[in-house]
């Protein structure tokens, strides 16, 4: 394994934002990559692409994160090589509503708890054994703003990302003894994502939340967790928080225009 020339990062939510512009930030730089999601045109696309503009192996996984069996068979998938994931990328999240707790949809609360905080289990649990193995390895995981402030209507949605940032405190503490690194980068407002466009279900009148500001790029995050994961072995970013010039806070933001 020691005589690979590439390392292997594996990125979940591949398809689309920050999980999109990541993939292609490493294969860029010559890392062999990992693309999972939901959305398997999207991903033989991306594929395809990385392979041809950039001369890396790809290799793409169509599953749900949600859903523990998925996960399974997906990393028994992987053989040779592929199995040893040098870094985990746990991007995957969303963000559903904005109501008031007592009028949430519960479906709402489901889908964010399955995808924020389990899918992330599942996938560190597949992916951290061999790595514990090898005596080495980097997990990212992709917390937010919501994670360390609420917000007005966010209950579920910063609850699943202060679950985040506590599993990624926690997980360091499991991990530090043996080799493995682990950190966190979060992100306030982002756009070329589809986190809007989710949280108000196809609504684009409501979804248009970045016209009067100028929020961070897809690329400028996935900047952000190229740098905490390239640093050298004994160095480790435990947490990166990242927000737009126009933005002090999940509650203190300059609309005054782009």
């Amino acid at each position: 394994m020691e005589n690979r020339l590439s390392k292997i990062v594996l990125v979940t939510g591949a398809t689309s934002g920050i999980g999109k512009a990541t993939a292609t930030l490493f294969a860029k730089n010559g890392y062999d990559v990992i693309i999972t999601g939901r959305r398997e045109d999207r991903l033989e696309e991306l594929k395809n692409k990385l392979k041809k503009k950039y001369v890396v192996k790809v290799k793409a996984l169509c599953f749900d994160v949600r859903k523990s069996n998925e996960v399974k068979k997906a990393m028994k998938s992987l053989d040779g090589d592929w199995s040893n994931v040098d870094i985990l990328i746990n991007n995957a999240g969303l963000a559903m509503g904005l109501d008031p707790l007592h009028k949430g949809d519960i479906n709402h609360w489901e889908t964010m708890i399955d995808t924020n905080i389990k899918g992330l289990l599942y996938k560190t649990r597949a992916i951290s054994p061999l790595m514990v193995k090898n005596g080495k390895g980097h997990i990212i995981n992709i917390c937010s703003t919501a994670g360390h402030e609420a917000y007005p209507n966010g209950n579920v949605y910063c609850a699943t990302k202060s679950a985040v940032d506590m599993l990624t405190k926690t997980m360091r503490l499991d991990f530090y003894k043996l080799g493995l690194r682990v950190s966190q980068v979060s992100p306030g407002m982002v756009e070329e994502t589809e986190f809007a466009i989710t949280r108000f279900e196809g609504d684009e009148k409501k979804s248009k939340i970045y016209e009067d500001i100028t929020p961070l790029k897809a690329k400028d995050v996935a900047d952000t967790i190229f740098f905490v994961a390239t640093r050298p072995k004994h160095v480790n970013i435990q947490e990166v928080l990242v927000m737009c010039t126009q933005q002090a806070g999940s509650n203190f933001l300059d609309r005054s225009g782009r």
